[in-house]
């Protein structure tokens, strides 16, 4: 089995979720025979985030690439970013680290095609939401990608670096957020919500939402397992 890189931290919660899911799903799929090795590059998640939220982009792909560099020294073979955001600059780090990374995007859209739908709501960070590293892969399949209006956009980020990130899960966010699926299927027939962003796991799922829910998080863990194995 291969060893496993993560670039962690962005958030710690998302991170977690990366962590556990791994050895258990592992364990299982071995019949108990095994558990995979983890490395694990945690981020100072503040410096990241500034460095998107000033558009200092070159700055986050050489933090990021320090990162990845340190995993792959350590006997990383299969090396992934944790967070949907970080992939703003995942074609950078891959040139830059000559590293091949297991994206998000790409294992989203894969699953996407495989079930078949053609429009799709994204939610995430307002970065994700609004710039087209998490888009252009769908629009290269042919597959619709529709987002909230600028309130709800802003309202969607506000809770996930405001709750989310830091794992609080409210009821009153739930119903927020029901709210604008419902809406957006209502106005713009989507078939489907990708929750684009690491921490929306903890507040969506295919149970609590009037249309399927398509977790980055377990897609992306999925194409981690594969390689790894």
């Amino acid at each position: 089995m291969k060893k496993i890189g993560l670039v962690g931290g962005t958030g710690p919660e998302s991170t977690i979720m990366y962590y556990k899911e791994l050895n258990s799903r592992i364990d299982k799929i071995t019949d108990g025979k095994h558990m995979p090795e983890i490395i694990i590059e945690s981020v100072d998640f503040r410096r990241a985030w500034d460095y998107v939220s000033s558009g200092e982009y070159y700055l986050l792909k050489e933090y990021l690439s320090e990162k990845v560099h340190s995993l792959e020294k350590a006997g990383a073979e299969v090396i992934s970013l944790t967070a949907v955001t970080m992939h703003i600059v995942f074609e950078e780090l891959v040139n830059d680290t000559g590293v091949s990374l297991i994206s998000i995007p790409k294992a989203v859209c894969k699953e996407v095609e495989n079930k078949g739908y053609k429009k799709i709501l994204l939610l995430g960070t307002i970065f994700t939401m609004e710039q087209d590293y998490m888009k252009n892969d769908f629009k290269d399949a042919g597959i619709e990608v529709v987002i909230p209006d600028e309130n709800d956009r802003n309202l969607v980020a506000k809770r996930i670096f405001e709750e989310l990130e830091l794992g609080i899960v409210k009821e009153s966010t739930l119903k927020e957020f029901q709210s604008i699926i419902d809406k957006m299927r209502d106005q713009y027939g989507i078939e489907a919500v990708v929750l684009g962003c690491t921490e929306l796991p903890l507040l969506l799922n295919s149970e609590n939402c009037s249309v399927p829910c398509l977790d980055s998080v377990e897609i992306h863990i999925n194409d981690l397992i594969h390689e790894a194995l």
